[in-house]
């Protein structure tokens, strides 16, 4: 098959049916390489011509997507397709949706090395709000003032204005930049959702592995949102029991959120708050309680239980994680950074006022976390795209912090993925001042690199 190329972007058409029996005779790799060679620098399949497709015949074109990818650093996916197909997609992929979505062709040039056109006016939306800033950023890289609904309403009653934007961006996703999570932060506590029966089964839908990296990166306070839990039997009391006995361990809070227990004994309430547990009816009762919210969210010098050592691995994947970082936000704050001083160390900050800062844990093949300090300037000129305005309201600027940073993640994760390295990544925790994450970076050693951003300091620090 061959692909029609315009502005630097290479999109196959297939057309009919794509249900694997036949997918595969729709493209090569070869046909992909012959397109590269004529100076593309995106890679798409177009799906306005084609009338059904299923996950099998996609699964065709993914498994292409990655080896092109990792191979030749560019973006790859699908364009072309209305709301049903974009639903499908998102069904389909659920977590793994690492591939990118761009609803017309007129979309994904926007993102092309290859399109001439700068400066143009987008309003975009995102239900994900990683994808919003994702998209913001990338779309300010490329020379184009990105305007971003924050919400649904938002959006609507703005792309109702006539003439007032070139482009307006929805159902449009980037799967080369982070990740999508299926939990999310409130003002530092991490809330996860579980409904239904709970049983023997939480302990494997329970991503345990993304909890303790979460406690390691400095999380203290876990919700379950329980509006929806019928009730739970003996099995569920254990796990819940034994996740807060070793949260404890890092003096974290674990809290149960509208949990009913019509049809649960309550002697099980009694054995969940002996091990530590607490129940509040309304999620409000907590989030918007700032002493207790703070309280209970506290870091704790007793969060490095385990002292682990840098290896050979991490410190050779350093430039990534710094390369990725940097480019970001110098992107963001339009001025050029410059490396002061490198050391391996425990973290030392010198100058401790007007900094806020964030940490954003990984793990898989390789393991550890990212420190970032930021002075207050820096931060609110890096998420000034993103809010929309210049603000002193600090929570607001801490939230969009956090956002930033899961962006760094997102990028580091894709191009550790690309030299064949695994890992997920946790959400960012952000920290008001520095003391905080002084408190759970005690007793670490790391890579620390101080640099500087129009002669604000900065400083980044790698550990496990």
């Amino acid at each position: 098959m061959r692909a029609v190329i315009r502005e630097g972007i290479g999109v196959f058409h297939p057309q009919g049916f794509l249900d694997g029996s036949s997918g595969s005779s729709f493209l090569s790799i070869e046909d992909i390489e012959a397109t590269l060679k004529s100076n593309a620098s995106m890679i798409l399949v177009s799906l306005k011509k084609v009338i059904f497709f299923n996950r099998n015949g996609l699964d065709t074109f993914v498994k292409m997507f990655q080896k092109v990818r990792s191979k030749n650093h560019i973006i790859v996916g699908f364009c072309d397709y209305d709301k049903k197909k974009y639903d499908a997609f998102k069904k389909f992929y659920d977590d793994d949706l690492n591939f990118s979505l761009f609803k017309t062709q007129k979309i994904a040039s926007l993102f092309a090395d290859g399109f001439k056109e700068k400066n143009k006016n987008i309003l975009l939306y995102s239900e994900d709000k990683s994808q919003r800033a994702a998209l913001a950023i990338e779309l300010h890289n490329n020379g184009h003032n990105p305007i971003v609904a924050q919400t649904k309403e938002e959006f609507l009653q703005k792309a109702k204005v006539e003439n007032a934007y070139d482009v307006i961006i929805e159902e449009t996703y980037l799967g080369q930049m982070g990740q999508k999570v299926a939990t999310r932060v409130t003002g530092n506590a991490i809330i996860y959702t579980v409904s239904s029966f709970l049983d023997a089964e939480i302990g494997n839908t329970f991503n345990i592995a993304y909890h303790n990296n979460s406690l390691h990166v400095g999380f203290r306070l876990f919700i379950f949102d329980a509006y929806r839990v019928v009730s739970m039997n003996i099995h569920a009391l254990n796990f819940f029991s034994k996740l807060a006995s070793s949260s404890a361990e890092y003096n974290a809070t674990i809290c149960f959120v509208g949990m009913s227990f019509d049809k649960t004994p309550l002697s099980f309430k009694e054995t969940l708050e002996d091990a530590g547990i607490m129940f509040f009816e309304q999620m409000d009762d907590i989030l918007q309680n700032k002493e207790l919210l703070d309280e209970l969210g506290a870091s704790s010098a007793a969060a490095t239980k385990n002292k682990r050592a840098l290896n050979k691995v991490l410190v050779t994947e350093l430039p990534r994680f710094i390369d990725a970082t940097v480019a970001t936000i110098e992107m963001m704050t339009n001025s050029k950074a410059i490396k002061d001083a490198a050391k391996v160390d425990k973290i030392e900050i010198t100058d401790k006022d007007g900094k806020i800062a964030s940490s954003i844990g990984f793990y898989g093949d390789i393991d550890g976390m990212v420190m970032l300090v930021f002075p207050l300037g820096i931060a609110k000129k890096a998420c000034e795209l993103l809010i929309g305005e210049n603000t002193d309201d600090k929570e607001l600027i801490l939230d969009t912090l956090a956002e930033l940073v899961n962006i760094v993640g997102g990028k580091v994760k894709t191009l550790l993925a690309d030299e064949h390295i695994s890992v997920d990544i946790t959400l960012p925790r952000t920290y008001h001042d520095v003391d905080g994450l002084l408190e759970v970076a005690k007793g670490k050693k790391g890579v620390q690199v101080d640099l500087s951003f129009d002669n604000d300091k900065f400083l980044f620090f790698l550990t496990r």
